[in-house]
């Protein structure tokens, strides 16, 4: 495994966290192998690995840019990392309120719905 590599596979753990990053790499198969070394290079070893800005302004920037998008499954996961990158729930909303005026209200609005239902699943665990 290569230093970067090695560094991508650090920080994904450390933002998502051991057991997700365990499942996903349990149900990695031969298709989707290419797929998943490219997130892991791009994604973990070249942007999230960076060290000129912190984990919690890369959760806040990657948490709008999916609300935007409307990638929804990608959100609630982001909105989970918070508990390690230490984005705190008054980031999220304020990255939110800048979905709204930027992307759009329908968009933030059902993000903020996301946001709730995620947050409320993470004070159960």
């Amino acid at each position: 495994m290569s230093d970067t590599v090695q560094k991508a596979m650090a920080t994904r753990r450390r933002v998502l966290g051991d057991a997700h990053v365990d499942r996903a790499e349990a149900m990695k198969t031969a298709f989707d192998e290419p797929f998943q070394a490219l997130i892991t290079d791009a994604a973990w070893g070249h942007v999230w690995s960076r060290d000129t800005i912190s984990l919690r302004e890369r959760s806040m920037l990657t948490i709008a840019l999916l609300a935007g998008l409307g990638n929804d499954h990608e959100l609630a996961m982001h909105i989970r990392a918070t508990a390690r990158t230490g984005a705190s729930r008054e980031d999220v909303m304020e990255a939110l309120l800048h979905v709204a005026i930027y992307a759009g209200v329908p968009r933030a609005n059902h993000a903020i719905k996301i946001a709730r239902e995620t947050f409320a699943e993470m004070e159960k665990a």
